[in-house]
């Protein structure tokens, strides 16, 4: 039985991809069908999306980006497989609904293989998947987590639609009636998958070694200034000490000379003159 959060998480990637999928079909079938305002508005949307459900499900609408992120452990594999369902049952029901909205029939699948769309949408999932890796390992702040990731997709896509339709999302190509395993689902599966690790092998390690180097460092710094401040004490007490045994010396000798002038003086004055009466 799933508890309200876990209910409120699998609803959020369901609402979110079917809302994606929706503005990717309106775009496409419009007089604005161009790579440019398709990638803008997919990226718009999941910006839009970010916003409202990133605290709540992780706002991943992305069957391929939950696969890479599952690879990275930042999802476990119940979540990570309870995710890719309802993801996909969003992008189904996006297609139904656009069907039943705009009455458009004779809509065939168009996913077929071909190693240019392969390529091309392995190279645009690895630049969305890298710049989500970032916003995600640097802990950007949640308007800066979802330009981010927006600014991802659309950039993604746009680089994607060089040699495919740029969808970057087999929930979407489910959607959009272009499913293909060799095409829309195997090379955004691949890109996230690379760019998450990649991401995380190389930059993510070396920013630690540098954190632990810089703390390594400041502890020696911080035991080598106690040693030197120690040292200064310890010289300056040297020195007041010398000083007052200095000044201490001193005026015993003062006090010294000062005694034995006034009894040399008493003793000339007592003196009897032998040329007195």
């Amino acid at each position: 039985m799933f508890r309200k959060n876990k209910l409120a998480m699998l609803v959020g990637e369901f609402l979110g991809t079917t809302a994606l999928t929706l503005i990717v079909l309106a775009v496409s079938h419009s007089q604005l069908s161009l790579g440019y305002f398709i990638a803008s508005a997919a990226g718009l949307m999941v910006a839009l999306m970010t916003l409202s459900l990133a605290g709540i499900s992780g706002a991943i609408f992305n069957p391929a980006m939950t696969i890479g992120l599952w690879t990275v452990r930042k999802l476990r594999t119940l979540q990570a497989l309870s995710y890719l369902a309802v993801q996909l049952l969003g992008g189904a029901v996006a297609w139904e609904l656009f069907i039943y909205l705009t009455k458009l029939t004779g809509v065939h699948n168009t996913g077929t293989y071909s190693s240019r769309v392969l390529v091309a949408e392995v190279v645009g999932t690895f630049v969305f998947a890298f710049v989500w890796a970032a916003a995600i390992y640097q802990r950007f702040s949640l308007y800066a987590k979802a330009a981010a990731i927006g600014g991802g997709l659309a950039a993604g896509s746009l680089v994607a639609s060089l040699g495919s339709a740029g969808i970057l999302n087999p929930a979407v190509a489910l959607g959009l009636h272009q499913w293909g395993w060799g095409t829309y689902v195997l090379g955004p599966v691949l890109g996230a998958v690379i760019g998450f690790n990649l991401y995380n092998l190389i930059f993510v390690e070396t920013e630690l070694a540098e954190v632990a180097e810089s703390a390594s460092e400041k502890a020696k710094t911080s035991r080598l200034n106690a040693t030197l401040t120690q040292s200064e004490v310890a010289t300056e007490a040297e020195a007041d000490v010398k000083t007052a045994v200095a000044t201490g010396k001193t005026a015993a000798v003062k006090k010294h000379v000062s005694t034995a002038k006034k009894s040399s003086g008493k003793k000339k004055s007592t003196r009897r003159n032998p040329n007195a009466a």
